[in-house]
């Protein structure tokens, strides 16, 4: 008798902790599915305090669906408690899919609790998916009513879940709003009516907070050098971790330092991504705790890092670059540099793309900048076609090192990591005189290096000729413009062929 049961597996989920007896409420009903329809449970699957909503969190289905896939499990059949606890997927057609996967494998599923019978009978089949869309509808009314009703609570001033800020600590509410104890980090309420709220925390760490803010607001110290401070002196973060310019950064964003509480900047609607929620939408309670920091000196903190470039939108920064046009009526590179008000050029290219896209997006074409613009793309196109000519003319000798901050890519000789420059100067014609000129800078890094200079020719598209010098400290400026009849140019050794490098380098050097 016990060799004509069929083998069967169950798989048994429940959404919170607090849902008690639910896997043994819903196994005893599996049980007594088994029993009645000769089936033998020979394996368990099961998802404790987990939700329906996405299969990532659930390991115990994903580990029951790679045992189906993989064709290697013992059972026949999995029985489940009813459509929901297969999950309450958002999507049908994923419940669906997750099904269709085990029936493929020749493992049919049956909810033991379902009034209809799972087998593609055209009633069943409607029902079934009428059940699942009510699973996921049963989901979404819920969390909207359970966000309502944080929402309401966090109106009230009172904290909804999540670890203290630095410096503060959760105190527990009886029933009747009267403190009952701090917890400590992992406790929780026990009761649904009890209230949570935040209190200043042990002395040292208020004091620790007051100091950030000083030494940001009153001392203007950057977020990385307080950092390095607070780690420098000993001072540990939460559970003992550094202090970071995250951290620092973070520290003084909380609003509850100064007495008031803020819920639902962002949302993680049915255990999607997070995004950001705008501040219409939020939950502000002024005055709900004791404040650590005077409100005054907490609004001087925010206007600070709003300044800070990388929380700076895309918008943000051009406007600060309209202003700077409607200031001098035309825009460079050097200009925005030097302006108070813009961050650096680096911080345009590196958001746009190019100061060709940063120039057309505030409606800025002039012909000389864009000119200027594609000139120094081609010269630094054609720098690297040089030095790839190196590269390639002495293969496995010589190296590019990649560039690195505030530094350009240079040559390396591998057998003896000597570093080379290759500098182009631009051909620059003159308004006066019909004697060629040209146009030449020189990274202050690089000056004191061997250098390779290449003349530029007239339409500045290819190198001319070459020359190397022992260094490049004669251009002490920002650039530099030269005739051919320069004496320094001319003390250069004159490199006629890209072959002919080694053996020069070797005579400069001696």
């Amino acid at each position: 008798m016990q060799n004509s049961l069929v083998p069967a597996a169950q798989y048994l989920r429940m959404s919170t902790d607090h849902q008690q007896y639910s896997l043994d409420n819903q196994a005893d009903a599996i049980a007594l599915y088994a029993a009645n329809h000769d089936f033998q449970i020979v394996k368990t699957y099961s998802d404790a305090a987990r939700s329906g909503l996405r299969l990532q969190n659930r390991p115990g289905l994903k580990q029951l669906l790679k045992d189906v896939v993989a064709g290697t499990s013992e059972f026949r059949a999995i029985l489940v408690y009813d459509v929901s606890r297969w999950g309450r997927f958002q999507d049908v057609d994923e419940a669906a899919h997750y099904e269709y996967l085990c029936k493929a494998a020749g493992i049919p599923i049956l909810y033991c609790a379902e009034t209809f019978a799972n087998d593609n009978s055209t009633s069943g089949l409607i029902l079934k998916a009428l059940k699942r869309t009510m699973a996921g509808e049963y989901s979404r009314e819920l969390s909207a009513k359970v966000k309502a009703g944080l929402l309401r609570l966090a109106k009230m001033g009172y904290k909804q879940g999540g670890f203290p800020p630095y410096g503060m600590r959760r105190l527990l509410l009886d029933v009747h709003g009267n403190p009952k104890q701090v917890l400590a980090d992992g406790e929780r309420k026990s009761l649904t009516t009890e209230r949570v709220i935040l209190v200043p925390g042990p002395l040292h760490e208020v004091r620790i907070v007051q100091r950030i803010f000083r030494e940001y607001v009153d001392e203007k110290r950057s977020l990385t050098y307080i950092a390095k401070r607070l780690n420098d002196e000993g001072v540990p973060f939460v559970q003992g971790g550094k202090w970071t310019t995250n951290t620092v950064s973070h520290a003084l964003e909380r609003p509850q330092y100064m007495g008031t509480h803020v819920w639902g900047r962002t949302t993680a609607f049915l255990s999607g991504p997070a995004k950001k929620v705008g501040c219409e939408s939020w939950a502000i309670c002024p005055k709900a705790f004791q404040p650590i920091v005077s409100p005054e000196l907490f609004e001087r903190a925010q206007k600070r890092l709003s300044e800070v470039t990388y929380r700076l939108s895309n918008q943000q920064l051009l406007e600060k670059l309209k202003f700077l046009l409607a200031k001098h009526g035309k825009l460079s590179a050097r200009m925005i540099d030097k302006s108070c008000m813009c961050p650096s050029v680096r911080t345009y290219v590196a958001r746009f793309g190019g100061l060709l896209n940063v120039y057309a997006q505030v409606g800025y074409m002039a012909s000389d900048s864009i000119a200027q613009i594609n000139l120094r793309l081609q010269t630094a196109f054609v720098r690297r076609a040089l030095m790839q000519k190196f590269v390639d003319c002495f293969e496995g000798q010589i190296e590019i090192v990649p560039p690195r901050k505030k530094a350009r890519s240079i040559l390396r000789i591998r057998a003896s990591r000597l570093l080379v420059s290759v500098v182009l100067a631009r051909f620059h014609p003159s308004r006066t005189t019909r004697q060629p000129r040209w146009l030449i800078y020189v990274p202050k890094s690089e000056r004191k290096r061997i250098a390779v200079v290449g003349l530029m020719n007239e339409q500045n598209s290819a190198v001319k000729s070459m020359r190397v010098f022992l260094n490049t400290k004669y251009v002490n400026a920002t650039s530099l413009k030269f005739r051919a009849d320069c004496e320094w140019l001319q003390a250069g050794k004159p490199l006629q062929r890209v072959e002919d490098l080694f053996e020069i380098l070797s005579q400069i050097r001696q």
